[in-house]
């Protein structure tokens, strides 16, 4: 499907649905037309290359936070251009970089909302993924929303947005209101994630408050996103290591933001800590080592150079990692040059982050 045709089943859905969706402004008769999309070839085959990590917002979901503690976080993200690209930017960029398929996910602001008002927030956040996706002719996919302060509703949310709207797994936080993931208040979530074989996609939320670093990383260099980011997901996965999430859940698939925090750069200290100081292991014995662990959590490839992508495949496996942009956010330019320029990773290898795993992971049509 050409650009020209997509805009148009895009809008037509638009309108059919008395919304716009995920940035869909009603400019789509206005996008370019006839701009050339790169096509991505390893070994003269041609390649699908999908990108996990995409944000996007609902504006329609500023009527149901009206008046509540979460309408000021939402108004927020919404005049964040980044936040929110029209659509038909989105489609452009995605051509000139051989970005075939996005999985777009909204990052979770909803934590501290109320059962009810979680409910009606999620409902509609899934319906318009879902009407935005259906109307891509395959370009688009997403992450389903979901409460997960209320982990027995989340799982609820999951199965329904996974069987019945066509969304493809969940977007969560790395930690809900406080609470490290590994607690055992989110078995239930976890177990239903399993069951389904559904991927989810962790992003950091608020990272300088939730890793407790806010008093050092305010000033210069927008630390609270370069450092804070990163470090919650290294908290969040090194927890549900250590507190034996990955041993209660051996099935579970959880890709990591931003190639996976620091975890995958210093993770042999993780197995040295246990040797160093047994008695700080003994509360929990872990099934293998936390190193290991590492084998069965997927990252995103948002590590900026050949040498850090290297090192990363070296680590978690080459099968373990995923293109991820953070569109609309402009951390990288070419994506897909990233991959075929690292000279380590065999073709093999290279099909594999560009789409393979992803497209396996998402249960996308061959």
């Amino acid at each position: 499907m050409n650009r020209r045709t997509f805009l148009a089943r895009a809008a037509s859905a638009a309108a059919a649905t008395g919304c716009l969706v995920c940035g869909m402004r009603g400019a789509f008769a206005q996008a370019a037309s006839g701009g050339k999309r790169r096509e991505v070839e390893i070994d003269g085959k041609r390649v699908r290359v999908v990108d996990i990590h995409c944000h996007c917002v609902i504006p329609e979901a500023l009527d149901v936070v009206k008046g509540t503690p979460l309408e000021r976080r939402l108004a927020g993200g919404l005049k964040n251009p980044y936040n929110n690209p029209p659509m038909e930017t989105r489609i452009s960029v995605m051509d000139a970089q051989g970005i075939d398929v996005e999985a777009m996910s909204i990052n979770p602001f909803w934590y501290g909302a109320d059962r009810e008002l979680a409910r009606r927030l999620i409902d509609l956040q899934n319906e318009k993924l879902s009407a935005m996706t259906k109307a891509s002719g395959g370009r688009l996919v997403a992450f389903a929303s979901v409460a997960l302060q209320f982990p027995e509703l989340a799982a609820e949310q999951l199965e329904h947005a996974t069987k019945h709207l066509g969304l493809r797994g969940a977007a969560i936080g790395g930690t809900v209101e406080g609470l490290e993931l590994s607690n055992r208040k989110f078995d239930p979530f976890w177990a239903k994630a399993e069951e389904l074989g559904a991927l989810l996609f962790m992003h950091p939320q608020e990272s300088a408050e939730a890793t407790g670093i806010a008093s050092r990383v305010r000033g210069n260099g927008g630390l609270e996103n370069v450092i804070g980011n990163p470090l919650e997901t290294t908290i969040a996965l090194s927890r549900m290591i250590f507190d034996g999430t990955f041993d209660r859940f051996p099935a579970l698939r959880i890709c990591g933001a931003h190639g996976g925090g620091y975890l995958p750069s210093y993770a042999d200290r993780s197995d040295a800590g246990c040797v160093t100081f047994p008695d700080r292991c003994k509360e929990l014995v872990l099934k293998k080592k936390p190193t290991e662990y590492l084998r069965q959590i997927y990252v995103d490839s948002l590590v900026f150079t050949p040498e850090a992508l290297r090192h990363l495949a070296a680590v978690v496996g080459p099968g373990q990692i995923m293109v991820g942009t953070d569109y609309g956010f402009p951390w990288v330019k070419d994506p897909v040059g990233h991959i075929l320029n690292t000279p380590e990773l065999s073709s093999a290898d290279k099909i594999a982050i560009l789409g393979g795993t992803a497209s396996k992971l998402l249960g996308l049509p061959a």
